[in-house]
């Protein structure tokens, strides 16, 4: 199914840093920006996570500085999300949190709003697809109401206790507008211990193509980094070369299928990982 949202699209693929750059000499977002392209990076996600901190004439200041340096800006929400919490209000803190990232990122110029979804708890997994479908359907259509044009990217996970694998992301994007995965390939990867291939990585761009049409190839936002993992999934994040992430079939994969977007790495070492990952997609 061929999304009819208009997605900002890019006409290839750009390689940033998730938060101010480690090598930044100030730590505000307006300097990251900087940072990153005096880099030669060409992207940046806002991080969100422990809370939307930031106000709007501050966002607005952001918006100018991103345009000044042709700077792709995303948001990554605060952890504090679980659309499938027991207690009702805490399922509705977890929707003001992403409209509250949504509305900042927005005057920021950030297109995409990644979160990550929810978990299973003990539920049946058939149910929790159902209730994230309903509540990111009617999120979209109250963003769209309150005149906040951005993407909703509900991230892929790296626990098999969390919602949010690849089928049900892109189950879910291909029936609502407004809504498209960020793929995370490291959450992937650690989810199972497999997905770590080039035909593998084949195999997910397909489904992509396949559900989303060429367009969902033309508005990717991904998070690629080192990852350690156990067989219950993700641990912690590492420094791409310290770990068995095969980053170089994928980012070959990515050229294959002409995929345009934005990548973000999320590394220890943010920016030295993004310039590796990027000098490697250029040399291919």
């Amino acid at each position: 199914m061929t999304k009819t949202q208009k997605v900002r699209t890019h006409d290839k693929l750009l390689f940033g840093t998730a938060g101010v750059p480690i090598s930044s000499k100030g730590r505000s977002t307006i300097d990251g920006i900087s940072r990153v392209r005096e880099l030669g990076l060409d992207c940046m996600e806002l991080e969100f996570v422990q809370g939307v901190r930031m106000g709007e004439k501050t966002a607005e200041e952001v918006c100018k500085a991103a345009a000044d340096k042709n700077i792709a800006l995303s948001v990554h929400g605060p952890y504090y999300i679980n659309l499938n919490a027991v207690e009702k209000e805490k399922i509705e803190a977890s929707i003001q949190r992403i409209h509250d990232s949504a509305r900042i990122g927005n005057i920021c110029s950030a297109d995409n709003i990644v979160f990550h979804p929810a978990f299973y708890l003990k539920d049946d997994h058939k149910v929790v697809y159902d209730r994230v479908f309903n509540l990111l359907k009617a999120l979209a259509a109250r963003l769209e109401d309150d005149g906040i044009f951005v993407t909703l990217r509900p991230e892929t996970t790296g626990k098999a206790t969390q919602f949010g694998d690849v089928d049900e992301l892109l189950s879910i994007s291909a029936e609502i507008d407004g809504v498209l995965p960020c793929f995370d390939f490291s959450h992937v990867h650690a989810r199972d211990g497999k997905h770590n291939t080039y035909e593998e990585f084949r195999e997910i761009f397909e489904k992509i193509e396949s559900h989303l049409g060429k367009e969902g190839l033309k508005t990717m936002h991904c998070h690629i980094s080192g990852i350690e993992y156990t067989a219950k999934g993700e641990r912690n994040h590492l420094i791409l070369e310290e770990s068995d992430m095969n980053y170089k079939d994928l980012l070959k994969v990515f050229k294959e299928f002409k995929a345009c977007g934005t990548i973000i790495c999320e590394s220890p070492n943010i920016e030295s990982d993004a310039l590796l990952m990027k000098k490697t997609y250029e040399e291919l």
